[in-house]
Order: structure tokens, then C-alpha cells, then sequence
């Protein structure tokens, strides 16, 4: 998955989301480790489960200074789904520069993508439980990465790097479906004998789905329907 034009996002400058003023550099430093604390604890616990107070023991904070920063742990949640959403796009959008086709480019953005969920599972379980907690948010997250996803595939069927037959609409969330469940089924529930998941997508599985992707978008390849 890659977004348009091998552009990779800055971060928003960093706000309080209880007080709307923009963030020291200390102010940030403290605000990333609440976003961290909060990612393991919303994975480890759900985020029924998880509390504020949990997350500012993880971080080391104390409780008062969380309000400094969100107001409720809905707050938090959803500015770390967002937080989430934002590096992972930078992760394949960093992946993908200097690929010389777009199907050179979807096999770095995947890579990047897989990458970045190795090392950060929670993405999984945190925008599952958005779906119930913040459905808003939810949608946030997939349409963000599914507009850039769209225009970059436009672009290459203008070039003839893609089946021009394609809707690019439909085959942009169909690209998004299967690096996720490929995740969730390789990376996300696969354990070695220890009991630890496995810290990359075996290059098999990488190669067996790209078999699809590449077999799917390449133009010449497309068949009438009757």
C-alpha cells in the first residue's frame, strides 16, 4: 500500500488536546510517552479495560499532569489511533521512494507497511476496538490512507503501469483489505514454539500475496466479464 506522488507526511504540530495551545518541546517529549504508554496498555488491556491511571504509571507521569494534555481516556484513544495512522503511512510512503513502477512501488509500500506492523501490533487491535469506541475515528483512519492510496493508482493507469479496466476506487480497498488480513493472520496470530510472534512477514507469504497484486493490477491481464 503506497500513497501518491512518494510523499511523506510531517507530523501536525503537536497541540494540547486539553487546552488547544501548541506544545513545548518538553510538552511533546511528554505527550509522545502518554501516546506510547497508551499503545501497549489499549493493546494489553482493551480499551474497556485500560484506565488513565494505568497508562501514566507505564509512562511515569503523574495522573494530573494526563489533563495537561487530553481530556478523558476517549481522548487519548483517538488521538492514538491517529498518532498510529499517521506513522504507518509514513512508513510505506518512506518504503516506496525511488520505485521505478507501481508495481515496484506496492511491493516497497507493502514492505513498509508490514514493517511497521511487526514492531507495532497494536494497530490491529486498536483500530478493532475503534470501530465500537470511536466509529468517527475509524473511518478516519482507513480514508486517509485510501484517498492518497486512490490517486496514486489514477496516476499509474494514466501511465500504463495498472489495468486501466480497474475501478480505483474499489481496487484501493481491496489492496487495504488484504495487507490487513495477511497481517492480522501472518504477523498478528503466528507464534513460533516460545509463544513469540514473529518479528517479520516471512518472505514466502510476501511473495505468495504479491503473486496476487501483481497478477490483479498489471495491465494485459484483465478479462472481460460476460
Amino acid at each position: 500500500m503506497i500513497l501518491h506522488d512518494h510523499h511523506i507526511e510531517e507530523a501536525p504540530e503537536p497541540v494540547s488536546q486539553a487546552t488547544g495551545r501548541p506544545l513545548t518541546k518538553r510538552g511533546e517529549a511528554t505527550r509522545a510517552r502518554l501516546l506510547e504508554a497508551a499503545e501497549h496498555v489499549f493493546a494489553d488491556a482493551g480499551y474497556h479495560e485500560a484506565s488513565i491511571v494505568r497508562i501514566t504509571e507505564r509512562a511515569g507521569i503523574g495522573l494530573g499532569t494526563f489533563y495537561l494534555y487530553f481530556d478523558s481516556k476517549q481522548s487519548i484513544f483517538e488521538a492514538l489511533v491517529l498518532d498510529l495512522n499517521r506513522r504507518v503511512r509514513h512508513s510505506m510512503a518512506e518504503a516506496m521512494q525511488g520505485a521505478s513502477s507501481r508495481l515496484e512501488a506496492e511491493r516497497a509500500g507493502f514492505a513498509g507497511f508490514f514493517r511497521f506492523t511487526a514492531a507495532h501490533p497494536a494497530l490491529y487491535r486498536v483500530v478493532r476496538e475503534a470501530e465500537f469506541v470511536s466509529p468517527e475515528t475509524l473511518r478516519l483512519h482507513y480514508t486517509r490512507i485510501v484517498e492518497g492510496y486512490e490517486a496514486g493508482l489514477r496516476a499509474a493507469q494514466g501511465a500504463g503501469d495498472v489495468d486501466p479496466g480497474l475501478d480505483p476506487q474499489v481496487t484501493a480497498w481491496s489492496l487495504m483489505g488484504i495487507g490487513e488480513l495477511i497481517g492480522m493472520r501472518f504477523l498478528l496470530w503466528e507464534r513460533d514454539a516460545a509463544g513469540d510472534p514473529p518479528r517479520q512477514l516471512q518472505p514466502e507469504i510476501f511473495d505468495a500475496m504479491m503473486r496476487v497484486i501483481d497478477n490483479a493490477l498489471a495491465p494485459g491481464h484483465r478479462k472481460e466479464l460476460s
